[in-house]
């Protein structure tokens, strides 16, 4: 899976209860498709075994300076990226004065890939000054501090040290792996998910979108270096790392919100499914089923939000992605909604397809462009196809 496959990722873990945590984060790194090498400090191995890496990542584990001649050089000079986590206030002291005293500190000295520091500790050692003074130097020599996250300590108490969950390392390893993309600097707005629309106090009109595409696309987006707003119906994804998130219900809702974000973006994806519908008069009283029989709804037509915004994104040379979900004369339909809508690629599946569309993890696209070609993409998951369209924004936006 891009960017990981064949990369090498060398995983430092000093010792902290949160280690157990490491385990999970190996595990992820090789189903995704890079090499993994560990380095547990002598505490690291008080909470957590090496036998445990090396059944996941099939590789031996280093745990002192002298088991191999220069393995302090060797590790960090063939690794992609250094992921330190856990973290540990005196790991990240070490780090900070340039010590060498044991094989994890020797080896980051050395080192010269992009290193990751993902800090886990107790609160009040978290907020010492010389730990935040620690901190800062790392932060100088170009380290990427993620985390820590807020929430219960391993102690029984509460606040912010806890190591920050395996997928929140993993888009930071991720965005550290990416190459040079033409989204770095950009702002990108992504919607996605559901609208809905009232029927009464207690019930709605809305789709059965799960948001998945819209949100693999914002965090592929801001790997790839954008900065991303993303516009989210009520589906929730199970991680906004790094994603500028504004939570909305209504389309009436989303169109504002994506008014206000358009005024200083360079690219729109739009997946969101909009309801197309709405109540022409909510009733203030929930509907009663008694009675009710032969009950009818009036219903009109919703905010557009592609056609609503044409002209600012005319104005602004915003480039525009746009998706059509249908069930009959898909390209022809899809060719149509792009040149009505103001739009340079429109992503286009069928709702009635295996394996496509909402409620799957897995999509196929027809990709039609504004010269008119249309390019196939096959069935794949929806985290694949995002790098795939991304890499057809990419293309469309250098010519």
């Amino acid at each position: 899976m891009r960017p990981f496959d064949g990369r090498r990722v060398l995983l430092v873990v000093s010792g902290g209860i949160a280690a157990y945590k490491s385990a999970f984060l190996s595990r992820r790194l090789i189903q995704a498709g890079a090499s993994v090498d560990v380095i547990l400090t002598e505490a690291a191995q008080r909470f957590v075994g090496a036998e445990t890496f090396e059944g996941i990542t099939g590789r031996q584990v280093h745990t002192k300076l002298w088991q191999t001649a220069m393995a302090h050089l060797d590790l960090g000079k063939s690794a992609d990226v250094i992921v330190v986590a856990p973290a540990t206030a005196d790991l990240i002291s070490s780090m900070a004065v340039g010590g060498a005293k044991d094989l994890a500190s020797a080896t980051l000295l050395a080192a010269e890939a992009p290193v990751i520091v993902c800090p886990a500790m107790n609160t009040r050692m978290w907020k010492h000054p010389a730990t935040q003074a620690n901190i800062c130097s790392l932060l100088k020599f170009g380290y990427d501090i993620v985390g820590p996250a807020e929430g219960p300590l391993a102690e029984g108490e509460s606040g912010v040290g806890r190591l920050v969950e395996p997928e929140e390392i993993m888009a930071s390893i991720g965005k550290a792996l990416e190459s040079h993309s033409r989204f770095e600097g950009l702002k990108v707005v992504v919607t996605a998910g559901p609208t809905r629309s009232s029927l009464d106090p207690v019930r709605f009109l809305s789709n059965r979108s799960s948001g998945r595409m819209g949100y693999s696309l914002a965090r592929a987006s801001w790997r790839r270096g954008g900065s991303v707003t993303l516009i989210t119906g009520p589906a929730m994804p199970t991680s906004t790392f790094g994603l500028s998130v504004i939570e909305v219900e209504t389309a009436q809702e989303m169109q504002e919100a994506l008014k206000a974000e358009l005024a200083e973006a360079d690219v729109l994806i739009m997946t969101a499914a909009v309801a197309d519908f709405e109540v022409v008069r909510m009733p203030d009283a929930k509907i009663k089923k008694e009675g009710s029989e032969g009950l009818t709804l009036s219903l009109h037509p919703g905010p557009d939000l592609l056609l609503e915004t044409k002209s600012l994104r005319e104005k602004n040379g915003i480039f525009t992605l746009g998706f059509a979900l249908e069930t009959e004369d898909a390209i022809e339909n899809g060719r149509d909604k792009m040149e009505r809508k103001g739009m340079q690629l429109v992503a286009v599946n069928v709702a009635n397809e295996p394996g496509a569309g909402f409620e799957v993890e897995t999509n196929r696209i027809s990709l039609v462009h504004s010269s008119g070609k249309v390019e196939e993409l096959p069935l794949a998951t929806k985290e694949e196809l995002a790098d795939q369209l991304l890499d057809h924004i990419e293309s469309a936006m250098d010519e």
